[in-house]
């Protein structure tokens, strides 16, 4: 039996963090109803057409999820959804603020009918402050809390290259709901939860923020090399790039004598400390490139491991789903999706007390008539629903 089994999360959610937070929640077992609008959907279904016909991001956050259609502004809309409310255990929501106070689906409102129910609402920087009204996606929030700045080289700046706040946001509401459940299931009182994109984030940001602070500078950027470690970063070799990760000076050590075959580089003053090593990155990136430019990555790498030096393989993106290692461990599983089937990541927590099966991502309104009939609607009365557009 999973962990949240018999749990119903119902869900007024798009785009990708409140759905990647209650994708997690279906990982462990909860029914997760996704209330969409009738026609388009989530607006996430259509970002790309690489997974079937639906888009990355979405196979990616709905798996397992039933999915119910439903104009929210009709009456006959508005009274479903507070009658699957009325199910629930969770009810998860970034529709912005205003919007849910509208529908009467924000958290007061749902909590002053359903004290015992645990509310999750997210939003992009939360109500009150200058930016209090102001929209936000991804990007922008990686911008405002210093991540933008941070990544990139030189003079360069650039967005993380996957949606770090989003992701931020989905696993911080995801603990936090299922902190809330405990806590419910010892006292029976529901919660609300309020979480923003920005703080999620801005959490995430701690390090480098402290470092500003204390240091009174910023942290350069330098590509995808460390900051203040080195040498620590791709480096290219004959067929490829190894990254290098060398924190310590036993490990430096090693380096220069076992893998470089120059143990005199070690003792050289230029760079006998990390914190020399880094203020002479370019003189300690030319003095160690040329014992790789001749090597293949993989004997580079099987040198590297026998002198204990911590490295790995610079990769594509595109080798990751026959990656060596996750072959070997069976972690790639195929999910179906609309139009097809996609290869899909188990769950990274295993558990002996609970098993995972890939489930299906569902196809827009897939779930709208048997949800109903759940609730005792019955045909005829779906049927009018149907005319009405309301499904």
């Amino acid at each position: 039996m999973r962990p949240l089994e018999g749990v119903l999360v119902v869900s007024l959610e798009q785009a990708v963090a409140v759905p990647y937070a209650t994708r997690l929640l279906a990982d462990l077992g909860a029914r997760v109803i996704k209330v969409e609008r009738p026609g388009a959907g989530d607006f996430a279904r259509q970002y790309d057409t690489s997974c079937g016909e639906v888009s990355s991001y979405f196979a990616w956050t709905n798996v397992g999820k039933e999915s119910v259609a439903l104009d929210l502004k009709d009456p006959a809309g508005a009274r479903v959804v507070a009658e699957l409310v009325a199910r629930a255990d969770v009810v998860t929501c970034n529709l912005s603020p205003g919007a849910a106070r509208r529908l009467g689906l924000d958290a007061d409102t749902l909590r002053a009918a359903h004290p015992s129910l645990v509310v999750a609402e997210l939003s992009s920087y939360g109500e009150g402050g200058p930016y209090g009204d102001r929209k936000a996606f991804d990007a922008l929030i990686q911008s405002e809390a210093g991540l933008v700045a941070l990544t990139g080289d030189g003079d360069s700046v650039a967005r993380a290259g996957i949606s770090v706040a989003d992701i931020a946001g989905g696993v911080q509401l995801q603990a936090a709901v299922l902190a809330a459940l405990v806590r419910r299931g010892r006292t029976g009182e529901g919660a609300t939860l309020r979480l923003t994109l920005m703080e999620a984030l801005a959490e995430w940001m701690h390090q480098p923020a402290l470092y500003a602070h204390g240091t009174g500078r910023e942290p350069s950027r330098h590509g995808a090399h460390h900051p203040t470690i080195a040498p620590y970063g791709p480096f290219p070799c004959r067929d490829g790039a190894v990254h290098l990760a060398v924190q310590n000076d036993g490990q430096w050590r090693r380096l220069c004598g076992a893998v470089v075959g120059r143990p005199e580089l070690a003792e050289d003053p230029r760079f006998r400390t990390v914190a020399d090593r880094v203020a002479r990155r370019p003189e300690l990136h030319a003095e160690l490139q040329p014992s790789f430019d001749t090597v293949a990555a993989d004997d580079l790498l099987a040198r590297l491991d026998a002198a204990d030096v911590p490295a790995a393989r610079t990769r594509g993106i595109g080798e990751l789903t026959a990656h060596p290692q996750l072959t070997a461990r069976d972690r790639w599983t195929t999910v179906p999706v609309p139009g097809g089937e996609v290869p899909m990541l188990r769950p990274p927590v295993d558990s002996d007390g609970w098993t995972w099966s890939a489930a299906a991502v569902p196809s827009l309104g897939e779930h709208t008539e048997p949800v109903l009939t759940w609730l005792g609607y019955t045909a005829a009365d779906i049927a009018d629903l149907r005319t009405r557009s309301v499904i």
